[in-house]
């Protein structure tokens, strides 16, 4: 399973997303994705505690650690790839976080509208 092309919604080349705490489908600090990744892991977005508390009340902890899983859980001000459809459904609720526009993979646009994505960056 090979990435597709890392390219963001900019056009350029796509920018590391983090590498502490490591992100992305493939956690290789990108939000590269591919056709098995349902979930679209592509909008590099930086966390806050709202969105962090409205992802925990939506069935989605980020916060909270997961030793078992190498997961420290986020911090207000960690990046992280987040799916496309769960940014774009805090969107749509009033509480999306910040979004890094040259780390979000351009098939963040499918779901997510680039004027909105643009809103965030």
């Amino acid at each position: 399973m090979d990435p597709d092309e890392g390219i963001n919604v900019l056009g350029e080349v796509l920018e590391p997303c983090s590498r502490d705490p490591v992100t992305g489908f493939f956690r290789d600090g990108h939000c590269n994705t591919c056709a098995t990744d349902v979930g679209s892991h592509t909008v590099c977005a930086v966390m806050t505690a709202e969105f962090l508390a409205y992802s925990k009340y939506v069935g989605n902890d980020l916060s909270t650690p997961r030793p078992e899983y190498r997961f420290a859980g986020l911090r207000p001000g960690d990046r992280w790839c987040l799916c496309a459809s769960r940014f774009m459904q805090a969107h749509e609720e009033g509480c999306a976080p910040r979004v890094n526009l040259a780390a979000t993979h351009i098939r963040a646009s499918d779901i997510v509208p680039l004027d909105v994505l643009k809103l965030y960056g």
